[in-house]
C-alpha cells in the first residue's frame, strides 16, 4: 500500500522518490459499497476526508464518486503534514522514511528512533556491521508499532534491498522483523513486507506466504515479474505506471514495451491490464496496485484494478470535477472479472515462471528500472548506517 502505501509510491526515478517513501496512503471509502473489493484487508475503506467529500445535494456526483465505485482510490499524502487532515489507514516504514524522521527532531516518531539506538541487546554486539544491523531493525520496527497503532489496516516495512539477489537472507530478515514485531504486540496479520521484485525476492515471497506472512511485491516492470509474484502467492503487487512510461520515451529494444506501442497502448497501463487479466483469470490470491499516476486519464484507464495509488493534486480535479448523472457512467471499469475471463494469454505467458525462464522473459526495461529502484532503496539504507553511526549513542542515554 503507505507511508509509503501503499508505498511509501508517483514520480520518477529522481530526487523525487525519496519523498515518495516518506507518504501515507490512504483508501477512500466507495461511493457504492455494494462494489468494494472485498480482500481489503491491509486496505480497508474509510470514510473520505472533508476536502474529498463529493455528495451534491443537487443529485449530482463528481468524478471522484464515479471512479471510487470501481476501485480503491489511495491517496499520497505527506506523512508529517497530512496525519490529521488524511488520517491514514495503512502505511509502509522505511529508509527513507526514518531520513525525514531524524531529519525533524520534533516529530513523534523521533522517539522511536532513539529508542532504537539505545537498546541494550544491540549495544551489547561486538560486531559493528551486527550491532548497526540490529539498531536499523529496530528503529523500523518501533516506528512501524507507532504506525499500527494509529491505521487499523496493514503496516508494510521495507526490506533491505541490498539483499535483493538473497532468498535466504530476505528471508531470514523477514523472521528477524517479525520476531520485533512481535515483541510489541503487533500480530503479523497486520504487517506486509515489501521486496524488490527479483527471482530471488519472488522465491523469498513464497516461502513466507507459505508460513502466512504477507508479502508487498514492489519494482515490477514486466510481466513475468507479475506472473510469477502471483505464482508465488504475494499479497500484493505493485507496478508502476508512470515509470514504465517514462522509459518507453527515451529507450527502445524491449519486447513488451515495443508490442504495446505497436497496439497503440501505453506500456505501462498495458501492464496492469495484462497482470491483472492473469490474476483474476486463474484465481490468484494477489491484489494489483497500480502506482506512479501522472493524470486523470491514468486513473479512469485503470478503471477496476485493486488498487490505484494516486496523487493529491489527481484526486482534488476528480473531486471538483462535477459530473451529471447521464453523464458519470461514461467513465467505464476497464478491468474486471468479465474482462480477465475473456482476455487471450499466448503459451509463453501461462508457463509455470523458474529462474531461467523468468530471467529469458525480463526485458531491458524491467532490468534497467528494477535496477535503478533498488540502487535508491539501497542507497537509502547505506544513509541510514551511516547517520546512526554519527548519532549514536543518543542523548541523555
Amino acid at each position: 500500500m503507505t507511508t509509503t502505501l501503499y508505498s511509501p509510491l508517483s514520480s520518477t526515478l529522481s530526487s523525487s522518490s525519496s519523498l515518495q517513501e516518506k507518504k501515507l496512503r490512504i483508501p477512500i471509502q466507495s461511493a457504492k459499497p455494494g462494489l468494494i473489493l472485498k480482500p481489503l484487508r491491509s486496505f480497508p475503506s474509510i470514510r473520505a476526508a472533508t476536502d474529498f467529500s463529493s455528495s451534491l445535494d443537487t443529485g449530482l456526483s463528481t468524478e471522484l464518486d464515479a471512479v471510487t465505485s470501481y476501485s480503491e482510490i489511495v491517496p499520497d499524502t505527506v506523512v508529517f503534514d497530512d496525519f490529521e487532515r488524511f488520517p491514514p489507514t495503512a502505511a509502509t516504514v522505511s529508509s527513507s522514511l526514518i531520513l525525514g524522521i531524524c531529519s525533524l527532531p520534533d516529530t513523534k516518531f523521533r522517539s522511536a528512533v532513539d529508542t532504537a539506538l539505545a537498546d541494550t541487546q544491540c549495544y551489547g554486539l561486538e560486531n559493528s556491521d551486527d550491532r548497526m544491523s540490529c539498531f536499523v531493525n529496530k528503529a523500523l520496527v518501533n516506528i512501524g508499532g507507532d504506525l499500527a497503532k494509529l491505521v487499523p489496516g496493514r503496516v508494510s516495512t521495507e526490506v533491505d534491498a541490498r539483499l535483493a539477489y538473497d532468498t535466504h537472507a530476505i528471508v531470514e530478515k523477514v523472521h528477524d522483523l517479525l520476531k520485533l514485531y512481535r515483541g510489541i504486540d503487533v500480530p503479523p496479520e497486520r504487517l506486509l513486507f515489501k521486496i524488490p521484485s527479483t527471482w530471488q525476492g519472488i522465491e523469498a515471497s513464497r516461502l513466507l506466504e507459505s508460513e502466512g506472512i504477507q508479502t508487498h511485491m514492489t519494482f515490477v516492470y514486466s510481466f513475468c515479474q507479475a506472473a510469477a509474484a502471483a505464482q508465488a502467492g504475494a499479497s500484493v503487487i505493485q507496478i508502476f505506471v508512470g515509470r514504465l512510461r517514462d522509459w518507453a520515451r527515451h529507450h527502445k529494444g524491449d519486447p513488451e514495451v515495443e508490442a504495446a506501442l505497436r497496439r497503440g497502448e501505453d506500456p505501462g497501463l498495458a501492464l496492469v491490464t495484462k497482470a491483472y487479466n492473469y490474476i483474476h483469470k486463474y484465481g490468484h490470491k494477489s491484489k494489483l496496485m497500480a502506482a506512479a499516476i501522472r493524470n486523470k486519464q491514468d486513473v479512469f484507464n485503470l478503471l477496476g484494478v485493486d488498487y490505484i495509488i494516486s496523487p493529491l493534486k489527481i484526486l482534488q480535479s476528480l473531486k471538483e470535477s462535477v459530473t451529471p448523472p447521464d453523464e458519470k457512467y461514461s467513465l467505464i471499469r476497464r478491468l474486471s472479472p468479465q474482462t480477465a475471463a475473456s482476455y487471450n494469454f499466448t503459451n509463453a505467458e501461462l508457463v509455470k515462471w523458474d529462474q531461467y525462464s523468468f530471467a529469458e522473459a525480463l526485458g531491458p526495461a524491467a532490468v534497467e528500472l528494477l535496477s535503478a529502484g533498488m540502487d535508491g532503496y539501497a542507497s537509502q539504507s547505506k544513509r541510514v548506517e551511516e547517520l546512526f553511526e554519527k548519532i549514536w549513542p543518543p542523548p541523555n542515554v
